[in-house]
């Protein structure tokens, strides 16, 4: 059955999921969801005898029903192939009882990579299916991960340009440094003076602008996003959590049918929602556990139904998930709103206008698969040491905020499910605060220095990643204030 593509925030022509993957953000400023979630088509015992690519055909299909079994598969195979460090794509480690599904064997050593490795492929075969002349301008702001993620993916590729703004003080050296030294000559990157939000609002307001849209028409451009706000990002992420569950059932950890917890560390809400999707598509998954940081905006609407994003905006150690704004949640609330794009609009018309916005009882009812919770400074800092003391596995900052929401979660409900944590980043891309947490002594060494002492101590191997930024040098250094974006945009497409 063909699976057609709606806005959030009208009830405008549906669109194919290539259309969708094209345009990134509707016109009216919704996002593109699907007009049902389809079922397996595959039984779990099926999928347990797949590789990654096989599985994540199964579940792509499902969503992508205007590409043909050709271009889907190719796009899979230029996307799962020798860029990933394990042939498995996403294994799995168990520690101390729990399932960490490793997310981070990419090119750019988080999970960014799973989604992004493929939204080329699926953009550039989305414009020829459309037959599209322009170029592809892909316009992205990141807390960290998701800029280099996608230069990364995109850098080269004919037919676009990437432009990536971050917040200048606002990632950790390793993942600006990574950002910063981008090669190709399609490729911009801008440190912003604000923060994530700042970023990913003069985003949103590019987006909409458009007398800029007609502008860059006549010059042979448009916009795309590779933000997790595209739908190109959000399925290929459901298909790593169908790939945990039928790889605990190959391995007889589980039996086929029973109901395992999933935990995300969570920002955007873009990674917890594609665990949504795949429990809904029929996969038996009980809670799924969103773990927020100091910046805990998501675990008090979970506790409150009010999505209030009027509070001090934190620093902490897990940059990624220093969000207010998570963008994705808006796909979950038109769904709990009955798919009411006039509810679900007005919703967000007070967020952008008071900050804030309340779902009904009914709304809420609706939100009892989901569990949040948070992780302070302190416990994501305690979980990294108690974990690596207890059996050596050395945890990134984000996973650990998910490891410590996760035994906070076991002591209130008790409930001892089998539990796949994703673990969204290496350790190698946090290095000083991950071997700060260890222990104080290391505070001493240099950031390299760090790099080589934890491959020591955790028995790991450098990741190719952060051999490459040890000499690479700056290739990008513009900065620019929130309200120059546009311009520094135009500047660089030369309009």
């Amino acid at each position: 059955m063909e699976v057609f593509y709606n806005s959030t925030r009208s009830t405008g022509t549906p669109v194919k999921a290539s259309e969708a993957i094209l345009k990134g953000l509707s016109d009216d400023g919704g996002l593109f969801v699907p007009d049902h979630i389809p079922a397996l088509d595959k039984s779990l015992k099926e999928l347990s005898a797949m590789n990654y690519q096989e599985v994540a055909y199964e579940v792509m299909k499902l969503y992508l029903t205007d590409f043909t079994e050709e271009e889907l598969k190719n796009c899979i195979n230029r996307a799962y192939d020798s860029k990933f460090d394990t042939e498995v794509i996403a294994p799995m480690v168990e520690a101390e009882g729990a399932y960490y599904l490793e997310l981070f064997h990419g090119s750019t050593i988080a999970f960014k990579d799973m989604a992004l490795s493929i939204l080329p492929h699926l953009m550039i075969t989305s414009a020829r299916k459309n037959h599209i002349k322009n170029e592809i301008v892909i316009l992205t702001a990141t807390s960290g991960d998701t800029g280099k993620a996608a230069l990364a993916g995109f850098a080269g590729v004919e037919g676009t340009r990437i432009i990536v703004f971050y917040p200048k003080n606002g990632v950790s050296p390793i993942q600006e440094k990574q950002m910063v030294t981008q090669k190709g000559d399609n490729t911009l990157v801008v440190g912003i003076h604000g923060n994530f939000d700042d970023a990913q609002t003069g985003v949103k307001m590019i987006f909409s602008d458009k007398e800029l849209a007609k502008e860059m028409d006549e010059k042979g451009f448009q916009f795309s996003s590779a933000n997790s706000i595209n739908i190109g990002r959000l399925v290929p992420q459901i298909c790593y959590y169908v790939y945990a569950y039928a790889q605990l059932l190959a391995e007889e950890k589980i039996t086929d049918g029973e109901v395992i917890n999933v935990v995300v560390p969570t920002g955007n809400f873009g990674n917890i929602l594609a665990a949504f999707y795949a429990k809904n598509m029929g996969v038996p998954i009980g809670k799924l556990i969103c773990a927020s940081n100091d910046n805990k905006v998501l675990y008090d609407f979970f506790s409150t139904g009010t999505y209030d994003r009027n509070r001090e905006f934190m620093l902490t150690t897990s940059p990624s998930m220093d969000i207010l704004i998570s963008s994705n949640l808006e796909r979950l609330i038109y769904r709990i709103a009955g798919n009411d794009a006039a509810k679900n609009a007005e919703l967000m018309a007070a967020l952008s206008g008071q900050g804030k916005y309340e779902i009904t009882d009914d709304m809420k009812a609706q939100l009892v698969d989901f569990y949040g919770n948070y992780a302070n400074e302190t416990e994501t800092a305690e979980e990294i040491k108690r974990l690596y003391n207890n059996c050596g596995y050395v945890l990134d900052t984000h996973t650990s905020v998910a490891s410590a929401v996760y035994q906070k979660y076991v002591a209130e409900t008790g409930d001892n499910a089998k539990t796949v944590i994703a673990s969204t980043a290496s350790p190698f891309k946090f290095t000083r605060s991950v071997m700060n947490a260890i222990d104080a002594k290391y505070d001493a060494m240099s950031d390299f220095e760090l790099v080589d002492e934890l491959s020591k101590i955790a028995n790991v191997k450098v990741p190719n990643a952060i051999e490459e930024i040890r000499t690479a040098p700056v290739l990008h250094d513009k900065q620019c204030d929130v309200d120059k974006m546009k311009d520094t945009v135009k500047g660089f497409l030369n309009m």
